[in-house]
């Protein structure tokens, strides 16, 4: 019987062919090409992108990944890389591919309001979007926005619609999630009153 256990146990062991040798890379080295019109510079740890449709910039800060401009590249560099500082290199490739979007085409997301009784009215005030009759509430929603109509521009178009554009990938994001929070119902079952505004769509240009 132990002759036996033995060699059950031998035979989930992998033989020397079968093991796996992890070999670490030497480094991991991005080169992301710079669009048609787009210009880049790098000031310390700021990266700044101009292109046809407006500017951006972002900070990329770490001990351990390097970014350069070779010629019309820019360049996400890293020396013996482990896990985190791969997947750090593959983050800031991907902010650098956003940015280059937002400067070319731009990102644009569209709500539309949602209502079975009530109609909504959507303005947008300066820093402020107002949503009146919300269910027929007599004091109407505010959502603050965070960003100046120059970074973000928030349009209502044909009563019910609303289109958040900009460069900014993030700050584009942001702002239709916050319209679209303060829409928020408490203490009623959604599944009955859905009046809000919603996203429908978001991307680029």
């Amino acid at each position: 019987m132990m002759l036996r256990r033995v060699q059950s146990e031998a035979a989930y062991w992998p033989t020397c062919s079968e093991v796996i040798i992890m070999v670490k890379l030497d480094q991991i080295l991005h080169t992301i090409p710079l669009a048609e019109g787009v210009s880049a510079t790098i000031d310390e740890d700021s990266l700044s992108l101009t292109g046809p449709n407006g500017s951006t910039s972002r900070v990329f800060s770490h001990t351990k990944v390097n970014l350069s401009l070779d010629g019309d590249n820019v360049v996400v560099q890293c020396e013996l890389p482990r896990r985190k500082d791969k997947a750090i290199c593959g983050t800031w490739k991907a902010h650098i591919n956003n940015m280059l979007t937002g400067v070319t085409n731009g990102f644009e997301y569209r709500l539309k309001a949602v209502y079975s009784h009530f109609p909504m009215t959507l303005t947008v005030n300066g820093s402020s979007f107002e949503i009146k009759n919300l269910f027929g509430e007599k004091v109407p929603r505010v959502a603050d926005l965070k960003w100046t109509p120059t970074e973000v521009q928030v349009k209502v178009m044909n009563k019910s619609e609303v289109i958040v554009s900009g460069v900014d990938r993030e700050k584009v994001g942001q702002t239709a999630a916050i319209i679209e929070r303060s829409c928020k119902i408490r203490h009623r079952d959604r599944r009955i009153f859905q009046d809000g505004v919603y996203i429908v769509s978001k991307g680029a240009n």
